[in-house]
């Protein structure tokens, strides 16, 4: 028995890849299914899915996310940028520039880590609902700051001093650490619906699906694209909220049939153009409900990463013409540990 739960939601991954887990199905990506991914790459053609990280400009999208900032970094008060060396050494021809962000992680094209998003559950079957993520890693315990934060612990203190946040487990560096290479599957959702909103359930999904002969396996990467992105990037970077909310297909994470053929896939992970993956407001309601319930579903139950933003265009075109729906996916986030969720750059390899 795990010593963290005593029970685990029902239809959840807990515990099935190691009681200690933190890939969830991200296990899946074996070095078969990377040889499966090269296998793929035929043209020598890449394409980066990433938009520019300063899109998609504002925070209309979230109050809470602001686009990057840079500055210069300074040495004894000095901005180090077009900085003329012979300042410190004489003659010296060389100028220098070095510079610093401040980034909010999930702004633009990004990786949800595990521990974005968890549940109160009950995991000791007491009756108490305790806050906990995917393999039941908890609040205040394996991921710190905001209201799970209890000061006073030494150790806590060293890797989270008050007013900062550390997940120490579940953190999206675990992604780097996993490399994030494999097979994607694109379904063009746009080319499908139209380049307008609409929920698309479990059969609408299959519809496209069929439509392009696409087909998922075990281990897959799936990769949605809307036309959202595209909707972001003509916007140059003044994004009309009122616009995105007419723009791009989203997943209803609320059709038991489309959570369910996610479970049953065994895609190792979900990305798509748009900003949440899933329709939000879900509709959900009564005892229990989520108001995402597909990132429920995935990053609470199954440990199936979700990634957001990417702008597939370009590659989705190139797949259409030439007939193919899988590529060589290349995706890993920063390296950061404690870190939540993390921008990306992402590279298909056809």
């Amino acid at each position: 028995m795990n010593k963290r739960w005593k029970r685990r939601p029902e239809g959840s991954t807990w515990g099935d890849f190691g009681p200690e887990d933190e890939l969830g199905r991200l296990n899946l990506l074996t070095e078969e299914k990377v040889l499966q991914a090269v296998r793929e790459v035929r043209a020598g053609k890449v394409f980066c899915l990433s938009l520019p990280l300063d899109l998609p400009g504002g925070n209309v999208l979230n109050p809470r996310r602001h686009p990057p900032i840079l500055r210069p970094t300074f040495r004894d008060g000095t901005p180090y940028m077009n900085f003329a060396f012979d300042r410190l050494q004489q003659s010296a021809v060389d100028v220098l520039s070095d510079d610093q962000v401040t980034l909010s992680m999930q702004y633009s094209t990004q990786w949800d880590g595990l521990c974005h998003m968890g549940a109160q559950f009950d995991t000791q079957g007491d009756g108490l609902p305790r806050r906990v993520y995917y393999n039941g890693y908890a609040a205040g315990v394996d991921v710190l700051g905001g209201e799970g934060f209890q000061e006073g612990d030494a150790q806590r203190d060293r890797c989270c001093p008050p007013g900062r946040s550390y997940a120490r487990k579940l953190s999206v560096s675990r992604y780097a650490e996993k490399g994030m290479q494999g097979r994607g599957v694109l379904v063009d959702l746009a080319r499908h619906f139209g380049p307008g909103r609409i929920r698309v359930g479990y059969e609408g999904l299959q519809a496209a699906m069929r439509e392009a002969s696409v087909a998922v396996e075990p281990g897959d990467m799936l990769v949605l694209r809307t036309g959202f992105a595209e909707a972001v990037v003509a916007m140059g970077g003044q994004p009309d909220g009122h616009a995105l909310e007419a723009a791009g297909a989203v997943l209803d994470g609320s059709d038991p049939a489309l959570l369910d053929w996610i479970a049953e896939s065994g895609v190792a992970a979900i990305c798509a153009d748009n900003y949440a993956v899933e329709a939000y407001p879900a509709g959900t309601s009564g005892p229990g409900h989520s108001v995402l319930p597909l990132h429920h579903h995935c990053l609470f139950k199954l440990g199936v990463p979700l990634a957001e933003l990417w702008y597939l265009k370009d590659l989705a075109d190139w797949l259409h013409e030439h007939g193919r729906s899988r590529f060589l996916l290349t995706a890993p986030p920063l390296r950061l540990p404690g870190a939540v969720g993390s921008p990306v750059t992402p590279i298909a390899t056809v």
